[in-house]
């Protein structure tokens, strides 16, 4: 008598629901490793031999460029195929001549990443520059940090309290639209009346911290604690300590718990919606993204190289010796971040574009 071979898809088919599941889980699970393997496979195969250029939206020397250039030592090591990393600088208007590279220009192969001011991805929802990207369509890597910022001046200055600064004059450092500096000086400007004057236009955060070094600048309001710690720790502590006015943060941080937060300075409900829409944007402080529109190949390889990157026991050690913050968020929980964020009420952004639409005294840099 002939045998009849059977397949166990048809042989499935003939039980009770239930049991078809568990007959055919194996097999999915099965096809489903190999479509993962030859993903990375392919993009093996493609970043052999390849370059990836990692941009970089600020001037050499700043905490952007510092993240990156230690980043950019490690990643290679992680993506399937080890493509060499290199770093290019692309100052100007707070990053944005960058992002808008990065989206229009830069190859949509997966050679090109960029780092850029957290607060860009939220420019076209609230900003006023003339964006030339949709930030949810970006290929989001993922973020080396959550961030903690704060406004903050000099001894020199006479601005003792943020309270004083409602009263006193103090020249702040700004970068360009959307970039943190210049947003948050916006903001306690037009929210709370502050008396802060921006001057904006400085290539990136170096050239603030000189400017501020020569008596340009009396501080600056949103300016990243760990760049601090990283490039001017003398001022963390000892004689040129810094005198923090705000915390840029929605909760105040285990560092600094004497300091209050901008939110706690909000007085009605509908200031506490708009500054929570504008601070949000610390979640993502380090950010990384690609073009719209990699091969999903190629998506994944990114990020997942960024992820082990960022629990790479080198690459810890090396942050922790440069006072470098990772606490890294990854490209999906930027998406869902984003997307959130662009579901805000019209209400709330229409009042959060008002308070950071401020004019701004230009440093003709």
């Amino acid at each position: 008598m002939r045998r009849m071979q059977v397949s166990r898809r048809a042989l499935a088919q003939t039980l009770p629901v239930k049991m078809r599941g568990l007959m055919l889980a194996p097999m999915v699970a099965s096809a489903l490793f190999a479509t993962g393997q030859a993903r990375a496979d392919s993009a093996a195969d493609f970043y052999r031999g390849k370059t990836i250029n990692m941009i970089v939206g600020y001037s050499s020397g700043g905490g952007y460029d510092i993240y990156a250039r230690t980043v950019a030592r490690y990643l290679g090591n992680h993506v399937p195929g080890g493509p060499k990393v290199v770093v290019t600088n692309m100052p100007g208007a707070g990053s944005l001549v960058s992002v808008n590279h990065l989206y229009n220009i830069a190859p949509k192969d997966g050679t090109a990443i960029a780092t850029f001011g957290r607060g860009l991805p939220m420019e076209p929802l609230i900003g006023a520059a003339k964006v030339q990207f949709d930030a949810t369509k970006f290929t989001w890597i993922g973020s080396v940090a959550s961030e903690l910022s704060v406004c903050a001046v000099t001894q020199k200055s006479k601005v003792m309290t943020f309270e004083d600064s409602l009263n006193i004059e103090a020249a702040v450092g700004g970068e360009g639209s959307g970039s943190d500096p210049d947003t948050y000086a916006s903001l306690v400007k037009n929210l709370f009346g502050s008396k802060m004057k921006l001057v904006t236009g400085y290539p990136g955060g170096n050239d603030m911290t000189l400017a501020i070094e020569r008596g340009e600048l009396d501080g600056r309001c949103g300016w990243s604690w760990g760049s601090i710690k990283a490039t001017r720790p003398d001022w963390v502590s000892g004689p040129n300590k810094l005198r923090i006015l705000l915390q840029m943060t929605l909760e105040r941080s285990h560092e600094m718990p004497d300091v209050p937060t901008v939110l706690e300075k909000a007085k009605s409900q509908a200031d506490k919606d708009v500054v929570k829409l504008i601070v949000s944007r610390q979640t993502v402080a380090r950010p990384f993204a690609a073009p719209p529109g990699i091969p999903e190949d190629r998506k994944m390889a990114l990020r997942k190289g960024f992820d082990e990157t960022m629990t790479d026991k080198e690459f810890v050690a090396e942050a922790k010796t440069l006072t470098l913050d990772v606490e890294p968020v990854t490209g999906a929980e930027i998406d869902k971040l984003i997307a959130e964020l662009y579901q805000s009420s019209p209400e709330v952004i229409a009042r959060a574009k008002a308070v950071i639409a401020g004019s701004a005294v230009a440093s003709g840099k």
